[in-house]
């Protein structure tokens, strides 16, 4: 049986001890080497290619984010777990984004970290629970600003004309609904076409429904 091979990236000698002893109890994998900085992992990574780097975030020097992006660009072959007590969203998501596979929290236990080596060494991404729920809520935060400033250069009447011309509303009907003349609704009609640099009410229409415009202006009200 093919083992999985890793290399443990941690500033503390004892973790390290402690890591290398646990892993040696698993049949499919096996360490072939330890790093306490950023530039010795890039050394030992290039001597002994592990499939599976388990990669500490704080390290002296350069932070194991860096060394995170420089391996997966030398050696696009390796994988890299991020083993760390930060728990803050932000850290994990520009983990995600340097390409690590996988972000795991020290206090998650013995078990969370080997299902993530082995999640990552078959190409899978891995998350703790905890870190889990802190990315997803962070990426429903940063979904609903970007859907919040998709309308911040239109006023309060154009969001009503759009609103009604989502609904498939001509002018004559979005007129009578807010007290304008058509004239005045084909003006913004087509000042919101100019603004949002669409082309047609049907894609007016369509980015007002994939930006969740009736949720916007119920929030705003």
């Amino acid at each position: 049986m093919a083992r999985i091979r890793l290399l443990i990236v941690d500033d503390h000698q004892v973790v390290r001890l402690g890591l290398r002893t646990l892993l040696a109890e698993e049949p499919d994998l096996v360490v072939v080497g330890e790093a306490g900085t950023a530039e010795e992992a890039l050394v030992q990574v290039a001597n002994h290619h592990p499939d599976v780097v388990i990669l500490d975030i704080q390290l002296p020097g350069r932070s194991g984010l860096e060394a995170c992006r420089e391996i997966r660009q030398r050696f696009p072959q390796t994988q890299v777990v991020i083993l760390t007590s930060h728990a803050a969203a932000g850290f994990a998501e520009q983990a995600l984004q340097f390409g690590a596979a996988g972000y795991v929290l020290k206090q998650v236990g013995n078990e969370g970290l080997v299902r993530a080596v082995r999640a990552a060494h078959r190409g899978e991404t891995a998350l703790d629970p905890q870190t889990a729920t802190r990315v997803v809520a962070r990426m429903r935060d940063l979904q609903t600003q970007a859907e919040h400033n998709a309308f911040r250069d239109l006023s309060p009447r154009e969001l009503q004309v759009l609103r009604q011309v989502a609904k498939g509303e001509n002018n004559k009907v979005i007129g009578k609904a807010l007290g304008l003349s058509e004239i005045t609704v084909r003006n913004y009609v087509s000042r919101l076409l100019e603004k949002l640099q669409m082309r047609n009410r049907i894609e007016l229409a369509t980015f007002a429904v994939q930006h969740r415009l009736d949720d916007y202006l119920s929030s705003a009200e």
